[in-house]
């Protein structure tokens, strides 16, 4: 039986390079699930690159809560971004503000779950009760609480890359997956495309790259930025 390992690729991506890849994905994907119809072959297969985009953010969260020298400032961060990035996420998606929010909740959550596990002063079951009130409270968000457990798990098994990357793929499948195909049908199976991550995170190898206050707070800064400036981009082309 092969057993996957990143020794085996002699070169890495730093957290920096994945950061950048990120980005640039999320950009394009956001670009096309608003400028191209939904139910068009060319609208679906344009949004399969950006399936990359949460798993390696939710990678990079549970790698940061291990790294940050203060988890709470980390936290408060997420969460400051996500009451920034709510109105210009809602209104350039079309949707109603009280219903619906960022990917940016669901991130923050991801965190706090972590740290709820990692917290080994509450009892057992006080942290499973939490870390489902953090499932519950991400629903109305981005990626819902897909983006918790996977922040959760990649974390629980920090160091044993095997079992970060089946933990990865049982709950795209069964809680991302499955109910989307499920719900929205098959003009949706372009949500397999999570799986193109793997390559991505099987060459990372827990390196940050150059220290950037730039590239700290440019993924912070440019999720709200790109919403507001392709919203603006559509009325000019569309309205």
């Amino acid at each position: 039986m092969v057993t996957l390992t990143r020794n085996f690729y002699e070169k890495d991506l730093t957290s920096n390079t994945l950061k950048y890849i990120a980005i640039i994905a999320m950009f394009f994907d956001h670009l096309f699930a608003v400028f191209l119809l939904h139910d068009s072959v060319e609208g679906a297969l344009s949004r399969i690159p950006g399936r990359i985009v949460a798993p390696i953010m939710c990678y990079l969260i549970a790698e940061g809560y291990f790294f940050t020298s203060d988890v709470k400032k980390y936290a408060k961060r997420l969460l400051i971004f996500a009451a920034i990035s709510h109105f210009p996420y809602v209104i350039y998606f079309g949707l109603p503000w009280w219903k619906a929010t960022s990917v940016f909740w669901s991130l923050a959550l991801g965190l706090i779950a972590l740290a709820i596990y990692k917290n080994d002063k509450l009892p057992l079951l006080v942290r499973v009760f939490l870390i489902v009130l953090c499932c519950v409270f991400a629903i109305p968000a981005d990626w819902n609480f897909v983006v918790v457990l996977w922040i959760l798990f990649f974390g629980i098994f920090k160091g044993q890359f095997n079992k970060q990357i089946i933990s990865f793929i049982v709950i795209g499948i069964v809680f991302h997956l499955i109910p989307t195909i499920i719900n929205s049908g098959w003009s949706h199976a372009y949500q397999f495309g999570i799986f193109l991550a793997l390559p991505f995170l099987v060459l990372y190898k827990g390196r940050r790259g150059k220290k950037s206050n730039f590239l700290k707070w440019g993924f912070y800064v440019f999720y709200p930025v790109h919403l507001i400036l392709l919203f603006i981009i559509y009325q000019i082309v569309f309205k």
